[in-house]
């Protein structure tokens, strides 16, 4: 299978595999280099650079000739990103890591020349660095499953490895406009969903900040201009604002004697488009599009400035955060507040310490120090303890679309603090519940969890914490958790647990099922089942891949085969004979053979390599053709085919053995009903302006209803419409053509 090209576009080689013969060195990658030693000299003074030199030289040497799809020398690359970790004041082997990061990928050099040369700790960041490209896989989904698992993995053993992979994702972003458009979305979404989240998790909120913007220019263009023109509209004013009410925060502060410099800026497009997405408004209706930051000396001084402001000006409700008292689990601190300024225009306000900017800035990167020769410097990191606890949970997973989903979940900010009626804090997801909260004290509690009371109030198992929440649990000795369970859960460690006792219980279940199957179909063929002896049932149960009989009928009990195929193994002769005489003499009619025929044809998805099987589009996702589908086997219903992005399919492939592959098969003539939500202005011209737009793109409306959205008040209206269309690409162009209505606030799916 074809391995798919190198994110930073694979760099070219002489037809013998040689490297080039060594050349002159270019100006530009003279100055770079030059310009990354006064780097590492000005921030580390005294210490030998004479090994970053010799990485260079091999870099120059082995990338010779190579060049990036942008034409420029491929050299580059790998000395930007020194640059990038040289900007972070990482170390020495964090600097020839970054310089070597693609020459076992794109060269004939090894680890272990690598190792030779450099030593240990350099060819092991490598190695941690390096992509899986060697091996086969079967979908580019578990390649780069993989290739993160592997990446989180050496991340554990030093953290420099993931320094590396930042630095080396967001150069290639910044370069990303060489690519075609079709992988310049691709890799912004895995950005996006990953190495942004990774940076935030480890408190790099300028390096997230950066690749979410980046991302986010590539994932939705036409959004993200819509916002940067709202912005340049608004810049000239919101920048007279900013500096009158930097002006106005200084006297306070210098009228209090509170020593501070002040910072102020616009919020950024991927955060405000967030916003907008979540809140469902327009950029007109974000109140805080005007942050200012206050870094003063002391904690002392950043309570004292926040009393400060409060004092002069009107705190809003609601939007006070003490992060300085309780932590982020990146280590984040702050405090936060909004205010209503001068002449009524409400600010957020972010007020700090030095230290705690230098963290909120480059997080790991700011106070991580790796002293040589130490190699357990990085053991008791608290910003990774929650990196060992993910590669912990999520060890025993081999699905790569369960380890990626799950990831991303993993990966999510965790900002909901709540505690035990004792006082303890305890930190979650954003939409986290009771559940999550009873499996983060204890696998038990959260086993034996029936119910839950919040603040002194039973609430439902479903209910998302909030900040500041005190729970307690209540416990049922004996009491298993649900399936349900599954759909409520957030946090991997609540999700693996339930599936473990789930796993266990539906594995019973399947076997006695399969066990009693098998038995009554050989009563039916006539087969003498008390004579089938142990050594023949197990020579059949390793034909299918079992080691067991138990796997062979949980294997049966779950649908996977039929009994009817063991018994013909195990009794040929008496299963025809039984078939021969219960046969029907029947020729079926031409109008059967067509019917039959037609029927063959309606099937829209077919299991891949199997004809005789039921199989279903789930309701909960509705699939259309283009969508990458699962399928899922269930008991005695065939094969229910999901969207991969469905959110029950995390929930039910719980047990990979029930996963199948499943493909479309009917030609582009089919439509799928889908139903899309739009929220909008309230505004006459807005219903036939979209219709029009529908029918421009070549889709039928089936229904349209739309009603005021009571729930704002605020002049908006919600508008559902069912549409057919042909495929993904289809409806991808209905909802960017309904996107750039005027009014329209936001389109989403819904199933």
């Amino acid at each position: 299978m074809s391995q798919p090209a190198k994110l930073s576009d694979v760099p070219q080689r002489l037809p013998s595999g040689e490297p080039p013969p060594s050349a002159p060195v270019e100006p530009i990658l003279d100055s770079l280099f030059q310009s990354l030693l006064a780097k590492f000299e000005k921030t580390h003074p005294g210490e030998d650079s004479a090994p970053i030199t010799a990485a260079f030289q091999l870099a120059l040497k082995m990338h010779a000739g190579q060049k990036r799809q942008s034409g420029e020398p491929y050299l580059i690359h790998p000395l930007e990103v020194a640059h990038i970790l040289a900007g972070m004041t990482t170390d020495r082997t964090c600097l020839i890591t970054g310089i070597l990061h693609d020459l076992v990928e794109d060269t004939g050099v090894t680890i272990d020349q690598l190792r030779k040369q450099f030593g240990d700790d350099v060819a092991a960041c490598v190695d941690g660095v390096t992509k899986l490209a060697k091996l086969k896989f079967y979908s580019r989904e578990e390649r780069q499953a993989e290739s993160v698992r592997k990446m989180l993995l050496a991340m554990v053993k030093d953290i420099r490895v993931v320094l590396v992979k930042l630095a080396d994702r967001l150069h290639n972003m910044r370069t990303l406009a060489a690519l075609s458009a079709e992988r310049q979305e691709r890799i912004a979404q895995e950005t996006l969903e990953i190495y942004a989240p990774i940076a935030h998790r480890l408190g790099m909120g300028k390096v997230r900040a950066e690749l979410e913007d980046l991302g986010f220019q590539y994932t939705d263009p036409q959004a993200f201009r819509e916002i940067l023109d709202a912005m340049e509209s608004k810049r000239k004013a919101s920048q007279g604002l900013l500096d009158e009410i930097r002006a106005a925060v200084e006297v306070k502060l210098r009228r209090e004697g509170i020593p501070a410099r002040i910072e102020a800026r616009l919020k950024r497009p991927y955060s405000i488009w967030q916003k907008l997405k979540r809140q469902k408004i327009s950029i007109d209706q974000v109140y805080d599009l005007l942050a200012v930051r206050i870094i003063t000396d002391s904690v002392k001084n950043c309570y004292a400035a926040l009393g400060t402001l409060h004092g002069d000006w009107h705190p809003i409700p609601g939007r006070i955060k003490d992060f300085i008292a309780i932590p982020r689990p990146n280590l984040y601190q702050s405090l936060h507040t909004s205010v209503i300024g001068p002449g009524g225009q409400p600010f957020e306000v972010q007020i700090r310490t030095e230290e705690m900017h230098r963290i909120a800035e480059d997080g790991i990167a700011a106070h991580w120090k790796y002293k040589e020769g130490n190699k357990h410097a990085v053991q008791d990191e608290q910003q990774i303890a929650w990196l060992r606890q993910l590669v912990e949970w999520q060890r025993e997973m081999h699905d790569p679309g369960e380890f990626m989903s799950t990831l991303k979940v993993d990966l999510y900010p965790e900002e909901v603090y709540t505690f035990t009626p004792k006082g303890k804090v305890i930190v979650l997801p954003r939409e986290a519940t009771p559940i999550d909260f009873a499996y983060a004290i204890h696998t038990e509690v959260g086993n034996q969890c029936v119910g839950a009371k919040v603040n002194g109030r039973i609430v439902p198992l479903k209910y998302s914490l909030k900040n500041g929440d005190v729970i307690d649990i209540l416990t049922q000795q004996g009491h298993l958790p649900s399936k349900d369970w599954l759909a409520i859960a957030k946090t991997s460690k609540a999700r693996n647990k339930i599936k473990a006792v789930i796993n266990t219980t539906e594995r019973a279940k399947a076997v006695e099922i399969g066990e009693k199957y098998l038995e009554k179909e050989a009563r039916r063929f006539g087969v003498q089942w008390k004579k089938v002896n142990r050594e023949q049932l197990l020579a059949v149960a390793s034909e299918y891949g079992f080691p067991k009989m138990e796997d062979l009928h949980a294997a049966l009990g779950y649908g996977k085969f039929s009994a009817r195929q063991v018994l013909i193994k195990l009794a040929p002769e008496q299963v025809e004979a039984t078939e021969r005489a219960n046969a029907p003499v029947e020729t079926p009619s031409p109008a059967a053979l067509v019917e039959r025929a037609n029927a063959d044809k309606d099937l829209v998805i077919r299991v891949k390599g199997i004809d005789d099987v039921m199989v279903y589009r789930a309701k909960c996702c509705n699939p259309i053709r283009g969508e990458s589908i699962v399928g899922y086997i269930t008991r005695g219903k065939g094969v229910a085919v999901h969207s991969t992005n469905c959110t029950n399919v995390q929930n039910l492939m719980y047990e990979v053995e029930r996963k199948i592959t499943v493909e479309w098969v009917r030609s582009t003539e089919d439509t799928f009903a889908v139903r899309l939500t739009a929220y909008a202005d309230d505004r006459p011209g807005i219903l036939s302006h979209l219709t029009s737009v529908v029918f421009h793109e070549g889709s039928n409306i089936k229904a349209l209803e739309a009603q005021p959205d009571e729930q704002r008040g605020d002049g908006s209206a919600i508008i559902n419409v069912l549409l057919d269309v042909k495929d993904k690409k289809q409806l991808e162009r209905v909802v960017a053509a309904v996107r750039r209505i005027s009014g329209i606030r936001d389109v989403e799916r819904v199933n």
